[in-house]
């Protein structure tokens, strides 16, 4: 982000402050707080949406509350690109955040036992993924206009958040910590107790389902190791019930709830074998309640297809902050809420370090179309951290001796069609695929010419090695990080009716995300443009730049005392 230090911009800062408005996005005043419950790995397995196998009042008051979607879908099965969707509004394939993941390794690779593989996964490029320059945390935006913003606490969005994403990011992150009590918030409470890991060993919750009573879905062989790893995820939805009931009971202590939006929904489907990491309904389908502020809507059900790349820009929608140009998603809520999508599109890529996979799916409202770019290789492959799982180590073992039957088919298979298709009204698990039959024949027509168009609006690199797109997509020429540039910061001054200063601030990184406080400590304001030092204002100001994917730029201090 550069800014012109013209006196016509002063001016502009100076006309804004005597009129006793801010140079933001959105109205002052009568804005909603917004609060984001987020959880890991579930799918709609909630007595709001008619599975009663584990106790879940909370939700199921939420949704009694406010409004339940039935087609939430996340843009793939795993969570940091799913993350990054929500974040940015962008797909992850067009802003080479499509792989799991990218700036890190897995925990798991230790258990790797062949050396020769272990070494070539501990040699896999780190990178961040760079969207393109006119791309921010949405919650800058919110920033921007005067929101009070938290994370509690993952971020996970394949880059390091620049220093303006939020005014705290932490596990003691909270709305009741902003400074003025009357400021608009958007508050983000991330719970992990639903995670894939929650099922390993002897799990993670007090037992509260008894294995026997658990549902099977069909693409899982029905056996007591079956049914316990089931029974665990099915405590940790309990579990995590209680975190959910305990955030409303904040808001109701607060007097809040006539004011707040609540949203509640998964970051991807169940965490458990044929389900993470998959594109089908079990893997990318989600629940999403939203609750609004004096009843609106209460108790009813939404059937439109909403994407997660969706999700930023409803919030900005719902804050009166204008959505920015470029973004792949479009508001489902708010002023500028438009039209029902059709289609919400899903990917897969490599898994941790050595599963390497290239499958695109898209979704309409009744049908799901999976293309499979390596269908000569089969669906299950070595995971060492999937592989810590009870369940699947048992089904690695029915794979290997021939015992699944033919609804298992997806687990057993050695290649893959090119093409599939699911009924999901008639087969909500996507266990039959039909795309061969003729009477289908002109929706694989649709739905394949729908994915061509949205692979082609995100320039998808498909199976593109990671190491060329690091030197074509991701840091061109080299594949070596860029670090934005340092700030330039001076004092100005301007005499409008009376003598005024203004720090005034530029950075020669395009879509670098400007910050700065006052002193060495606490939160980073989001620079918009020229600010005041107001009357009082003593020491120096810090400055500081980042565009996401480059290295942070090296802190500028001023010393604005007057001299």
């Amino acid at each position: 982000m550069k800014y012109a230090t013209t006196l016509c911009t002063l001016l502009t800062a100076v006309t804004c402050f005597i009129q006793g408005t801010a140079c933001a996005d959105g109205e002052p005043s009568n804005r909603p707080n917004i609060v984001w419950i987020t959880c890991e790995d579930l799918s709609p397995r909630l007595g709001c949406y008619g599975d009663k196998t584990a106790p879940t009042p909370n939700i199921d008051r939420l949704a009694k509350e406010g409004v339940r979607y039935t087609r939430a879908f996340a843009t793939g099965g795993v969570c940091a690109p799913a993350r990054h969707a929500l974040i940015t509004g962008m797909y992850p394939t067009a802003t080479m955040a499509m792989h799991m993941r990218t700036g890190s390794r897995s925990s798991a690779t230790k258990d790797i036992k062949d050396p020769v593989l272990r070494e070539k996964a501990m040699s896999r490029p780190l990178y961040e993924a760079v969207p393109p320059d006119g791309v921010r945390c949405f919650t800058e935006r919110l920033r921007s206009a005067g929101y009070y913003c938290t994370n509690n606490s993952k971020q996970d969005y394949q880059f390091k958040a620049p220093p303006t994403a939020w005014d705290e990011s932490s596990r003691k992150a909270h709305w009741r910590k902003r400074p003025d009590p009357n400021q608009p918030f958007f508050a983000v409470f991330n719970f992990t107790v639903t995670h894939e890991s929650g099922v390993f060993g002897n799990g993670r919750s007090p037992k509260t389902v008894d294995p026997a009573n658990v549902p099977v879905p069909p693409y899982y062989p029905d056996t007591p190791t079956v049914r316990g790893d089931l029974a665990k995820h099915y405590d940790n939805i309990a579990a995590l019930d209680k975190q959910v009931g305990r955030v409303m009971r904040e808001l109701r202590e607060d007097r809040l709830l006539d004011s707040t939006i609540v949203f509640f929904f998964s970051d991807h489907g169940d965490g458990l074998p044929r389900c993470k990491r998959w594109v089908y309904d079990s893997g990318t389908r989600v629940p999403l309640v939203v609750r609004w502020p004096g009843g609106r809507d209460a108790g009813t059900t939404n059937d439109r297809i909403v994407s997660f790349v969706d999700f930023g820009p409803t919030v900005l929608s719902l804050a009166g902050v204008e959505v920015p140009a470029g973004v792949h998603g479009s508001p489902f809520l708010g002023a500028q809420a438009g039209e029902p999508r059709r289609y919400a599109f899903m990917h897969r890529d490599r898994m941790d370090e050595l599963n390497l996979e290239t499958v695109r799916s898209v979704r309409d409202w009744r049908y799901r179309y999976v293309r499979n770019y390596q269908p000569d290789r089969p669906y299950v492959k070595p995971l060492a951290y999937r592989d810590r799982s009870v369940m699947m180590q048992e089904l690695n073992r029915m794979i290997e001796a021939g015992e699944l039957g033919p609804d298992q088919w997806q687990l057993t298979a050695q290649t893959k069609p090119r093409e599939e298709l699911y009924d999901c009204v008639n087969d909500p698990h996507n266990i039959r695929n039909i795309a061969d039959d003729p009477k289908h024949a002109a929706k694989v027509k649709e739905l394949s010419a729908a994915l061509d168009g949205w692979l082609k609006l995100t320039n998808d690199p498909l199976d593109t090695p990671e190491t060329e797109l690091l030197k074509t997509r991701v840091w061109p020429p080299d594949g070596k990080q860029p670090t934005t540039a340092t700030p330039k910061a001076r004092v100005a001054e301007v005499i409008v009716s009376m003598y005024r200063r203004y720090v005034v601030v530029e950075c020669d990184t395009p879509g670098a995300s400007i910050g700065y406080r006052f002193g060495s400590k606490g939160p980073w304001r989001v620079y918009t443009g020229p600010f005041e030092l107001k009357h009082g204002i003593k020491g120096k100001v810090q400055v500081v730049a980042h565009r996401i994917g480059y290295k942070r730029s090296a802190i500028v201090t001023l010393d604005v005392a007057r001299k």
